[in-house]
């Protein structure tokens, strides 16, 4: 976290707010519209965009990552563009080629299982329409995002494994879970990765000292910023895919930086997801083209923020949640 010396004072932050909410191409998370606070610091505008029903001391860590992204030091490049994956909502089978053709060269598909009201035979469906999309060449990666027990976990792996998996994210929600599956399915060579288990731990790196993930998904704004998540990388020691969580252009911007300051990355990042957004607050958002994006600052328009402004009183809820959260800092 920052020292106080180093924060931008509360007003510095509210001066230049603004509170968008942007329509989703598909409900994505259960939302179907995204919400999220926007401000401007000496080095650009960034982004504080926790969920709604997270509480303010787990939403202080992403106002410590925006802040970081606007006013903090910038972390040195090592590549100039990063490779992403198209991800796919919990749609059914006929919807899959519409989604993924808004995520052109895109190579890698994470698809979304687990979703509740939904069975094993409708991720079972959706993801052999990924892998008919992609063809034998892609790579097909799903994400349960906790929402399996290990013998839910494990059987839904068995029935996947035809689909020739990259990896399967979260598929439950405890580290003691995660490493319990994976000596299960050990044998089957599919590799577990922690995403949840990072960013909403209180040890983000107690799943590496566990032996319960091959990789770590972690994304900029839950882990505090650029500059902590780079440490977390370089402590735990795993190969990690760089994410974002349904965020505006700028807050992909700021995925972009940490991915592009991390020594190496073996694996497409998850840092295509404005490519769900039906809107966005700049002209230029980052879609990916050949399957890649530039790592680069976002022009945001006022134009944009005036047709997407969020309602008086959703924008009075940010505002009044980004001070409660400030107090934490």
């Amino acid at each position: 976290m920052h020292p106080a010396h180093d924060l931008p004072t509360l007003a510095d932050l509210l001066g230049s707010a603004r509170v968008v909410a942007l329509p989703l191409v598909s409900r994505f998370r259960r939302v179907d519209v995204r919400e999220a606070l926007l401000f401007e610091g000496p080095e650009g505008w960034t982004e504080f965009s926790p969920f709604t029903e997270y509480g303010d001391a787990e939403s202080s860590a992403w106002l410590a990552a925006a802040i970081d992204f606007g006013w903090g030091i910038r972390q040195p490049l090592v590549r100039e563009s990063v490779a992403v994956n198209a991800t796919l909502p919990a749609v059914g089978p006929a919807d899959v080629p519409g989604v993924l053709d808004r995520f052109p060269g895109c190579r890698t598909v994470k698809v979304k299982v687990a979703e509740p009201g939904q069975v094993l035979a409708d991720d079972v469906a959706r993801v052999a329409a990924a892998r008919a999309y992609l063809g034998p060449a892609g790579r097909v990666r799903v994400d349960a995002n906790g929402g399996w027990n290990v013998d839910e976990a494990e059987r839904a792996i068995h029935a996947l494994a035809p689909y020739d998996l990259e990896y399967v994210e979260q598929p439950c929600a405890s580290v003691d879970e995660l490493a319990e599956l994976r000596e299960r399915v050990a044998y089957m060579g599919v590799p577990i990765a922690a995403d949840e288990s990072v960013r909403k731990a209180e040890d983000p790196l107690a799943v590496a000292r566990a032996g319960a993930a091959d990789l770590l998904v972690i994304k900029a704004q839950p882990l505090g910023g650029i500059t902590a998540a780079l440490a977390i990388v370089a402590e735990a020691g795993l190969p990690v895919v760089v994410s974002s969580a349904l965020d505006t252009s700028v807050g992909i911007s700021m995925g972009l930086h940490l991915a592009g300051a991390i020594p190496t990355l073996e694996f497409d990042c998850g840092l295509a997801t404005a490519s769900l957004l039906a809107a966005d607050v700049t002209f230029e958002p980052l879609i990916p083209v050949d399957g890649s994006l530039p790592v680069r600052r976002v022009t945001v328009e006022p134009e944009l923020l005036g047709e997407h402004a969020a309602s008086p009183e959703r924008a009075a809820w940010w505002l009044d949640r980004l001070a409660r959260c400030y107090e934490l800092l």
